[in-house]
């Protein structure tokens, strides 16, 4: 599986790595070979997709052969030389967007989060009484339905009605920002934790690539690194719960849509995700695509349009069904992490995103922004 192997050598997966004494590089994974094809025509990621048929550029784009999958691997594992051969988030100028409570058994446990206010010694009788209420009332709604409309009705006049019930079955979409054009992580790298957070956990999600025309492209894989005690505190404190220093990983690669692999392998796709803690502890965990409750291009319709432009295109992530309950340190608090976990998500066609917990003061700082990246390229006469 992806990036340790390439099983399907036809794939058109494109990424970003950073190659010493020179910067960053929009890479085509060919078999198991790297070709840099960064050039005056597409020098970022950004180009590529905006340009008229990403897919017949990758298809057609030559370049370096800079090196292989293995050496990929070798400098990009937590704690290698920075100025080494890595991965890189295969993103650049694009913003980074969310949706959140998009599949019904996570979005009970955003209720649940509210109802204890973000304390993890509550959750577990607040499960109870939200599940007695709601139990599988939510399932297979359409979101703005009439039949949605009719259940929060009823859980209005059961007291139980919440600000994630509204955008879970309501007509209107969550979306936000998970992340800064050029802040994410990518594979190997260090996930983040706010310092202040102790009730936390990773979300595995299928990310999507959009270009400025709105046009979906591709897919790879995200973790969507959540602070429930913060959130749970309050929805205004979204902001400061999911975008902080190393708070968004995405990768390994952008798979491309082509003949082989489109939007349809997305909607059903399978994820799965592995925590290994340093105590011995570990959680698997999966969120299935076919149980979301909003077409994914729905989602991207309400996201990009005359109302918003992304002139330098965005990425999305989709939610995830997966919100952990497994007891780690205490009975009834669920699942936290701690330092030092590592995180792996994958899924067959897009491969396995894998990165170490820690904090984020902890982290490496975010210092090369959008400023830099011009300043980069242009040294490089590729501007």
């Amino acid at each position: 599986m992806l990036p340790q192997s390439n099983p399907t050598p036809d794939a058109l997966l494109v990424g970003r790595v950073w190659r010493p004494g020179v910067g960053p590089a929009l890479v085509a994974l060919r078999g198991e070979v790297l070709v840099d094809i960064t050039s005056k025509t597409i020098p970022t990621m950004r180009d590529l997709l905006e340009s008229e048929d990403p897919a017949a550029t990758l298809r057609a784009a030559t370049g370096e052969e800079i090196g292989t999958l293995a050496d990929l691997l070798t400098g990009s594992n937590e704690g290698a030389d920075e100025d080494v051969l890595h991965l890189l988030a295969p993103c650049d100028l694009q913003a980074v967007k969310a949706s959140g409570v998009t599949f019904a058994q996570s979005m009970v446990e955003r209720v649940i989060e509210e109802q204890a206010a973000g304390d993890p010694d509550a959750a577990e009788a607040i499960r109870a009484k939200v599940k007695s209420i709601i139990g599988d009332s939510l399932s297979g709604i359409e979101p703005g339905s009439e039949k949605a409309m009719e259940v929060k009705r009823v859980l209005q006049q059961e007291g139980m009605w919440s600000q994630y019930l509204e955008v879970g079955i309501g007509p209107d979409a969550e979306v936000f920002t998970k992340s800064q054009p050029m802040a994410a992580v990518g594979w190997g790298a260090t996930v983040g934790l706010h310092p202040i957070s102790k009730w936390n956990n990773p979300e595995p999600e299928i990310v999507l690539a959009i270009n400025s025309r709105g046009d979906i492209l591709g897919a790879t894989l995200g973790n969507d690194v959540n602070l429930r005690d913060v959130e749970g505190r309050s929805a205004l404190l979204l902001g400061k719960a999911k975008d902080n220093n190393a708070s968004c990983a995405i990768g390994p690669f952008i798979r491309l849509f082509d003949e082989s692999y489109t939007l349809d392998d997305v909607r059903k796709a399978e994820l799965t995700m592995t925590v290994k803690g340093e105590d011995g502890f570990v959680l698997n965990g999966a969120s299935s695509m076919s149980q979301i409750s909003r077409d994914p291009a729905s989602i991207v319709a309400q996201t990009i349009g005359r109302h918003h432009q992304y002139p330098d295109g965005f990425l999305l992530f989709l939610g995830t069904l997966f919100a952990p309950t497994e007891d780690r340190d205490a009975p009834g608090q669920g699942f936290t992490h701690h330092v030092g976990d590592v995180v792996s998500i994958s899924e067959p066609a897009l491969g396995a995103l894998q990165n170490t917990v820690r904090l984020s003061t902890e982290a490496p700082e975010w210092t090369f922004g959008t400023g830099a990246l011009m300043r980069n390229l242009a040294r490089r006469n590729l501007l």
